[in-house]
């Protein structure tokens, strides 16, 4: 499985790339509409699921846990069409969406964090993404009722901290192409 990882280590960087730029859009234009809030979040969601269904489906018959990230991409994907689908969802609405989909991912990333343990000493970078999802996730299933910027603000920060730690995994992970100790 690390092996596959640190093959596809682009894949991960792609997608912490991809998270930053998101988060800074949606921190530097707060006067967005919810609805084009919607249609930024639902192509950022399908594009992340893609990436990780892609590095699910090449980790497929090289180890046992090439489900986990297939599972969190068609999450993804299916939140990102879902909200795309009906950009006039209400902020209400939209924060069911995002938190189901944070609950899920957050949980499915931790799950591969216990796993990647056995071989990854520093798999902080998963479990800490994962933790920080699912937190948003419940926050946003209790307080549903949050205004327009906050949630705007929230999906950034959260967008450009995971990206961070996308971003972090990915060099440790080129890094294993080089100096297989380098992780430990």
């Amino acid at each position: 499985m690390l092996g596959v990882m640190s093959r596809y280590w682009w894949t991960y960087a792609l997608r912490g790339l991809i998270a930053i730029l998101f988060g800074v859009m949606a921190i530097g234009w707060p006067d967005l509409t919810i609805s084009a809030l919607v249609i930024l979040f639902g192509a950022y969601v399908v594009v992340d699921g893609v990436i990780a269904v892609f590095n699910g489906v090449t980790g497929r018959g090289i180890h046992d846990r090439w489900w986990a990230d297939i599972l969190i991409g068609l999450a993804g994907i299916v939140a990102g069409i879902w909200a795309m689908a009906d950009p006039e969802l209400t902020a209400v609405g939209l924060m069911y969406v995002i938190a189901a989909w944070w609950l899920f991912t957050g949980v499915m990333e931790i799950i591969v964090a216990i796993r990647l343990r056995e071989v990854l000493s520093n798999e902080w970078t998963l479990i800490l993404s994962g933790m920080l999802s699912v937190v948003l996730g419940v926050l946003f299933l209790v307080s549903p009722g949050a205004g327009a910027i906050s949630l705007i603000w929230v999906i950034g920060i959260f967008a450009i901290v995971f990206g961070v730690m996308l971003v972090v995994l990915a060099f440790r992970l080129r890094g294993i192409r080089t100096n297989p100790r380098v992780l430990r």
